[in-house]
């Protein structure tokens, strides 16, 4: 008998009455208790106990009896209507920030999946006591301390979005024989799956990955996982392409993990399971099935921009992605891509038209966007090799007439006699250039429209057949209308942010013919807003502010990198971004059996936009000629050289402040301006004249000084930064 009266309390303790997870922690604290007190008294975890307060496992014999019996004490010590009343005095305090009630929900467009039922996202009590979620600081590889992240509490409540309230990514890690997941704000989510289609499963249901779309009719990002080596060794993939499979970018089709996907019904793309993979079903009732895969061993990230981040702890790494994607996007691919694919989310192509008459919506053009279709560029914006070019002899080199060269600057000149008096050569460096070159520009949304003697409008993107080279400009500068900065010899195509800095000078222009587009607008400015919020917030992340005076903040520079070298690696992510983005749209061949004349993938993509990229890199040259000029008209300064956003001038110090004006903590109208904002300029490096000589003297009188200036080292490569 008495076994079965010990059956019987072993009945009752199991399914002993438990409050509501938040009351749980709230009973906690109101007696002072941490987390780790809980879990030495009842013998069990630390993420243990996190996991029972955060609902996602429920305690099972024989802690669940003592943890009920531990709570139902506190309760009576510290009664709930006391704390509700405490709320509401809070709540009738508490100003209002927003129009819409805290229990306001943002309706959820049709294209986008609904939130999944209460319960479907969390572990059952069926799953052991490791199917816990702990959140821990990222500050080493073995954390053994966690918290909430307090930044998730303390966000306003209208805003949350529940379905990926684990944020945009994570990176999944094998410890102890245990898989991990470590998420932004030190979370770590425990990972019961054992296959990789069972991981995919996951991170789309239990996991709450993701992060909602950046324009209204985009869609949402996709989860990321990133998999270390560890998980690589779990989960059945090589912990490093081979050769063979490096080339190809990508496991071959026989491989066990790709058939695995493919018994499972999921789907890779044509890029196949390679450092970044798509794994996705078809889109069925407008729900999206789908989870990005990035695995840095087999050289997803980049060490040009991401330095060694690859070989960071899980928890490390899930903080320097994580930092990305909040601030700019959850990674798509390499900077590059992502930078383009920011674009494409900020102005989606496609929208939802109004209900017709039977109430129903379809798909039409987004306007602002550049459509889903891709468009004919202009014979002019070709680069060699376009199809549009393909009855040209094999070796004909384009002339100027017959090509549109908007490139950045890479000039030089001797120095004079008065400048070798100084002692110094000092450059500057404009920040985030090329996106300060965005901020603002009109460019083409459509296909151009071939126009015989147009009357220039400087409002009119496109490119434009016309001489300027009766232009007389001070030789000193180089010349604003060229890469070489030498002045033009004849007709040439130019971007219109080009021919518009010709009127602004002064001088008629008649252009000969042009290819111009008349759907157009600022295409690019919420991707320069985005971009310039994540490069301030970042490099406010490594103590360099806004609100520095000039010395104080070049003061603040020196060294800044190694204040925080996670955050330094998200800023030259961030910074390659921009570079990369504007480049990919007139991304060029890469391999694939290409032959001149045949098109390339990238041409498939109505972001393949040279015309846009040639707007934007004429009018930061021009940018730069126009600050270069101002600081001449008023100092009677000029640079010796010029590479890209980095101008060198000599002087007498070695401190930007010896040659750049300020009054009374004011700088030059129009010039050259010390700060963090983009547009404005930080020190690039100090060399003495004697080095200028003696570089020169060895490697030649034409070399680009400004490509050296940083470290004096002749044999760097220019990262034009």
């Amino acid at each position: 008998m008495s076994e079965l009266f010990e059956a019987v309390d072993a009945l009752i303790a199991s399914a002993s009455p438990l409050p509501p997870p938040a009351e749980r922690e709230r009973l906690r604290k109101a007696h002072g208790l941490t987390q780790e007190q809980v879990a030495a008294a009842l013998k069990v975890r630390r993420p243990t106990v996190v996991s029972w307060e955060n609902g996602r496992t429920e305690p099972r014999p024989p802690q669940r009896e003592a943890y009920a019996r531990l709570l139902e004490k506190l309760a009576e010590l510290y009664p709930a209507q006391a704390a509700d009343d405490a709320e509401d005095t809070h709540e009738a305090e508490a100003p209002q920030t927003s129009g819409v009630p805290a229990s306001t929900t943002t309706p959820h467009a049709p294209s986008t999946p609904p939130p999944a039922p209460e319960g479907t996202g969390a572990p059952t009590v069926e799953h052991p006591p490791r199917q816990a979620v702990a959140a821990r600081p990222s500050t080493g590889s073995r954390p053994s301390a966690s918290r909430r992240p307090a930044a998730r509490k303390a966000a306003p409540k209208d805003t949350h979005d529940p379905r990926f309230e684990n944020g945009p990514l994570a990176v999944v890690d094998v410890e102890d024989g245990h898989t991990l997941a470590y998420c932004v704000g030190g979370l770590v989510l425990d990972v019961p799956a054992r296959s990789v289609p069972s991981l995919i499963e996951w991170a789309l249901a239990e996991g709450k990955l993701g992060a909602p779309r950046l324009s209204g009719p985009g869609k949402d990002a996709d989860p990321l996982l990133v998999l270390t080596e560890a998980a690589c060794e779990r989960y059945g993939l090589p912990v490093h392409l081979s050769q063979e499979e490096r080339l190809s970018g990508r496991l071959p089709d026989g491989h066990k993990a790709v058939g695995q996907l493919a018994r499972a019904d999921w789907k890779l793309t044509k890029r196949g399971l390679g450092p970044w993979a798509r794994v996705y079903r078809p889109a069925q009732g407008g729900r999206r099935a789908c989870v990005q895969l990035c695995v840095p061993s087999w050289g997803a990230l980049d060490t040009r921009h991401w330095g060694d981040a690859a070989h960071l702890p899980a928890a490390d790494l899930a903080r320097v992605l994580g930092t990305y994607a909040t601030r700019v996007m959850t990674p798509r691919g390499s900077t590059a891509v992502t930078g383009l694919e920011l674009m494409t989310a900020l102005h989606p192509p496609t929208r939802a038209s109004e209900p017709d008459a039977d109430g129903k919506r379809h798909r039409e053009h987004n306007p602002g966007s550049l459509g889903d279709e891709p468009v004919d560029c202009a014979p002019c914006e070709a680069p060699d090799g376009h199809p549009l070019l393909k009855d040209l002899p094999r070796f004909h080199q384009r002339t100027p007439a017959e090509m549109l060269m908007e490139e950045a600057y890479d000039w030089a000149r001797p120095l004079t006699d008065d400048e070798y008096t100084k002692r110094y050569l000092v450059g500057i460096d404009v920040n985030m250039a090329f996106a300060a070159g965005a901020n603002g520009t009109v460019v083409g949304l459509g296909a151009p429209t071939h126009v015989r003697r147009p009357e220039f409008d400087p409002k009119l993107p496109g490119a434009w057949l016309v001489d300027l080279s009766h232009i007389e400009l001070d030789e000193r500068l180089p010349s604003p209308f060229t890469p070489k900065g030498d002045r033009p010899a004849g007709p040439a195509w130019y971007a219109t942010p080009t021919v518009a800095y010709a009127v602004e000078l002064g001088h008629p222009v008649s252009p000969v013919e042009a290819y111009v587009r008349h759907e157009k607008g600022r295409y690019l400015d919420g991707w320069y807003n985005r971009l310039r919020d994540a490069y301030v917030a970042t490099m406010a992340d490594l103590g360099v502010t806004g609100d520095l005076s000039p010395a104080d903040f070049l003061t603040a520079m020196e060294g800044y990198r190694q204040r925080d070298p996670q955050m330094a690696v998200v800023l030259s992510a961030v910074k390659a971004t921009v570079k990369g983005g504007i480049g990919k749209l007139r991304e060029r061949p890469r391999g694939e059996g290409w032959k001149p004349g045949e098109p390339w993938r990238a041409l498939s993509r109505p972001t393949w936009r040279p015309d846009i990229r040639a707007a934007v890199i004429a009018k930061t040259r021009v940018n730069m000629h126009r600050k270069m000029a101002k600081h001449a008209a008023f100092t009677g300064a000029y640079p010796v050289a010029v590479l890209s956003d980095c101008a060198v001038y000599a002087t007498d110090g070695p401190s930007p402040l010896d040659f750049l004006p300020y009054r009374q903590g004011k700088p030059l109208p129009g010039g050259f301006r010390l700060g963090v904002s983009p547009g404005m300029v930080k020190h690039e490096g100090t060399q003495t004249v004697l080095w200028a000589e003696g570089v020169r003297e060895e490697h030649g009188h034409e070399l680009n000084l400004a490509r050296y200036i940083k470290d004096g080292n002749v044999a760097a490569p220019d990262t034009g930064e």
